[in-house]
């Protein structure tokens, strides 16, 4: 349903489907009956049916129209903000926070033939978030080292990017966010060794509150060999060329 300008505020009762249960509500329950975990950085896409993402874009829809009347924006009138409310939902349901509501991206898996067992380094990745806080922004990059072995799969360089964008979709902070990038990595390539650095500027931090634009806030996960193994950790360091 799209929000036109002029047109009076739905009842959000009338996005429900003929059993009178709006969409939101039917997918918690599915999750709470499998007790699953719903936070904000986790992914719900197996409890999503076909065309429920659709009528769920329509209930946010209606509930942010209900946020920019509170705000005592006149949206029917104002030429700028009369769609206002249908692009939010979109946006957040589709784009920033897509990771929490598609499956994961297909990653074509291939056995490590040649038996490389040398230092990999894939970055930058340029990564896009935003705080679970106020729901600013998060924008930076990311720096993923792999020391493979003979069973380690290997995948394609553009794989990295792809599960790396999946689950920075979501509301969060950049703690969590790297440490399940790690986990899905080592899952999918199970190597001898893993190391993600994160680089990110918070608009939590640059848009409100002190307003510093200049701050970045860098983490790190180190898993296997490079936890172990000082040398190889600061030769991961040393290669990676990043700019402040």
């Amino acid at each position: 349903m799209l929000m036109k300008s002029g047109t009076p505020m739905s009842n959000p009762e009338q996005l429900d489907d003929s059993e009178g249960t709006p969409v939101s509500v039917k997918i918690r329950e599915r999750l709470k009956a499998a007790r699953h975990r719903f936070h904000s950085n986790d992914n719900i896409a197996d409890f999503i049916e076909p065309g429920e993402l659709e009528k769920l874009l329509d209930e946010v829809t209606v509930k942010m129209q209900g946020v920019l009347d509170a705000m005592v924006i006149d949206t029917e009138n104002d030429h700028n903000t009369g769609d206002t409310a249908r692009r939010v939902a979109k946006m957040y349901l589709k784009e920033v926070f897509n990771g929490r509501y598609v499956k994961g991206p297909s990653v074509t898996e291939f056995p490590n033939a040649e038996h490389l067992n040398e230092l990999m380094i894939v970055g930058p990745i340029t990564v896009r978030s935003a705080c679970s806080h106020h729901f600013c922004p998060v924008i930076g990059k990311i720096w993923i080292g792999v020391m493979p072995n003979e069973h380690t799969n290997v995948i394609g360089l553009s794989k990295y990017a792809r599960l790396a964008e999946w689950i920075m979709g979501r509301p969060q902070i950049q703690e969590e966010a790297v440490v399940q990038l790690a986990d899905l990595i080592q899952e999918k390539t199970q190597p001898d060794g893993l190391a993600i650095v994160m680089e990110a500027s918070h608009y939590c931090m640059a848009w409100r509150g002190v307003k510093d634009m200049d701050s970045k806030m860098i983490n790190s996960v180190m898993r296997g060999v490079f936890l172990k193994d000082p040398n190889l950790r600061r030769e991961f360091l040393s290669l990676i060329p990043r700019k402040s």
